[in-house]
């Protein structure tokens, strides 16, 4: 007995230590992604807030200099600008305006920034007029590469006394309106003139970054306490307790032949193995005391295992149906929670920096949760065409009609790639078939077609009417279907290269065209991009 404890402890803590060993090495490795992930994402928020500040920086600078400057009341401490053209001037009244440029009202504004302590921006050129504009090293390094035309842009992160800033600098070119004021400098439209710098404040952000990681660490450690507590009880009271009666039982069985045994009621595998025990000692007692019996009753029982498992088929097909469709709805509440989250934080809070935080998570999880109803919806689809339960409802469906309706709604992602469709057919095709499940097989084919599609290329559908079938063929741009694995891209499961994806898409509508009497397949020997075509019977 104290042998069998020793053995039992011993198992537990093997597998307890071995899951998490395994856990946190898998949630250190994924938290340190997602940390990295986490710095980046708030990193290009401050380079997005800088690219912003500077673009509204040059409206407003190019207002000013398409109405030849600005004039402002004269107040005591503000003396003309001995850089412009009549920069004072005297209304009927005698009161006193001075004139500001460009730069002048730049000034101004990054001062009220900076007194706020939310950003400045420093107006700098290799060739000065104002020695207040002289740059530093950061600025002058990177007014050098723009004068040789190597960057576009410069940013990197600077630790000005306490604080760390992100710093941007984009060049400035000289526009007509410029050279009202820049002509003596030999300027043309075009010339680089100088950059202007923005400094964002990142302290808030990096505290922002050390709390994400600190929080992410302590849940990541109190999720794995939690769950080896609840393994090591489930491995004990699920797995010990059991396997201790049945060694009990075993001892019984051998030692007194006349004891009663008892099937171990657990609910899984452990009571089937009990069960199993008790037909094996019955079956080896009738083998004592009859051959011919103990033969019948082990053929009794193949055929009764064979019956179970023909039975635990069936109910493994009907337990995926069942399951599918169980998880169906919740995902899709949690996908209607989502939108109306989505919608209505914006209302709310509009100007609220942890409102763009929530939304940018809610994204996320949006985005999760629609991938999950999608990978639900395909396994229930799939199940039903394999299970023959998939009903179909044929009608007269216009082929093209419905093709222009399913290229519309990837409106909003073709329109953001460029990417577009060319249609080749006749007007007034029509087949006998689902019009829904049609439509499925041109969503999953099409949207394809646009995740392999480079940016700025065309996707082609032709639709063919030709010996009493119609067919449609859709032809992409991408990289294409190598010939290796045309014939494996509608099997279940499969999928090419490292695209997201369940790989039960192509399968399900290979699995819909077969039950139209169909016929689905990709083409070779396509000079560029990939094609896949799928044919119809113009009647059931």
């Amino acid at each position: 007995m104290a042998e069998f404890r020793a053995l039992r402890i011993s198992l537990s803590l093997k597998f307890v230590i071995g899951i998490a060993v395994v856990l946190s090495v898998a949630m250190g490795v994924s938290l340190y992604f997602i940390a990295k992930n986490h710095e980046n994402l708030i990193i290009e928020q401050v380079d997005l807030q800088a690219k912003t500040l500077f673009r509204q920086i040059i409206i407003t600078r190019k207002w000013i200099a398409d109405h030849g400057g600005i004039f402002v009341e004269k107040v005591p401490w503000r003396e003309p600008s001995p850089y412009l053209k009549a920069p004072e001037i005297v209304d009927i009244r005698g009161r006193r305006y001075v004139k500001e440029s460009p730069a002048m009202v730049t000034k101004e504004l990054s001062k009220y920034a900076q007194e706020k302590g939310l950003f400045w921006f420093h107006i700098t050129s290799l060739k000065l007029m104002n020695p207040e504009n002289a740059p530093d090293d950061f600025e002058k390094t990177a007014l050098q590469e723009f004068e040789r035309g190597r960057l576009k842009d410069s940013f990197r992160i600077d630790k000005i006394g306490a604080s760390r800033y992100y710093r941007y600098i984009a060049p400035l070119y000289v526009e007509e309106s410029c050279l009202k004021c820049h002509s003596h400098q030999d300027y043309k439209v075009g010339d680089i003139r100088g950059a202007i710098s923005i400094s964002v404040p990142m302290d808030y952000a990096f505290s922002m970054i050390r709390s994400g990681r600190r929080d992410m660490v302590l849940a990541s450690a109190a999720t794995i306490g939690i769950l080896m507590l609840v393994l090591f009880v489930m491995m004990k009271e699920l797995v010990l307790r059991p396997v201790k009666q049945l060694k009990t039982s075993m001892r019984n069985f051998y030692g007194e032949e006349s004891a009663e045994l008892s099937v171990i009621r657990t609910g899984d595998e452990i009571e089937d193995l009990s069960k199993s025990f008790i037909e094996m000692s019955k079956a080896l007692t009738d083998y004592y005391a009859d051959l011919e019996n103990r033969v019948q009753a082990a053929t009794k029982s193949l055929e009764e295992v064979n019956a179970k498992l023909v039975e635990l088929n069936e109910k493994k097909s009907d337990f995926i149906a069942k399951i599918s469709h169980e998880l169906r709805t919740p995902m899709t509440s949690i996908k209607g929670a989502m939108d109306y989250l989505h919608a209505r934080i914006p209302m709310i809070s509009r100007n609220s920096k942890d409102s763009e935080d929530l939304m940018e998570f809610l994204s996320v999880i949006k985005k999760n949760a629609d991938r999950l109803v999608r990978m639900v919806n395909d396994t229930l689809d799939l199940e039903r065409l394999e299970s023959g339960m998939f009903d179909l409802h044929f009608s007269s469906v216009d082929i093209l009609s419905l093709i222009k309706e399913v290229i519309i709604s990837f409106q909003t992602v073709t329109a953001e790639r460029d990417i577009t469709f060319k249609i080749i057919s006749d007007a007034g095709i029509i087949v006998y078939a689902d019009q829904d499940r049609i439509r499925q097989v041109l969503i999953n084919l099409i949207s394809n077609a646009v995740n392999y599609s480079p940016d700025n290329s065309g996707i082609q559908v032709t639709v063919i009417e030709a010996d009493g079938k119609v067919s449609v063929t859709i032809r992409d741009q991408g990289p294409g279907i190598p010939p290796e694995v045309s014939g494996k891209i509608f099997d279940k499961f499969y999928t090419i290269g490292k695209r997201q994806g369940t790989g039960l898409g192509l399968a399900i509508c290979k699995g819909i065209i077969d039950a139209h009497k169909g016929e689905i397949r990709a083409l070779e020997n396509v000079e560029k991009g990939g094609a896949i075509c799928f044919s119809l019977p113009k009647i059931r």
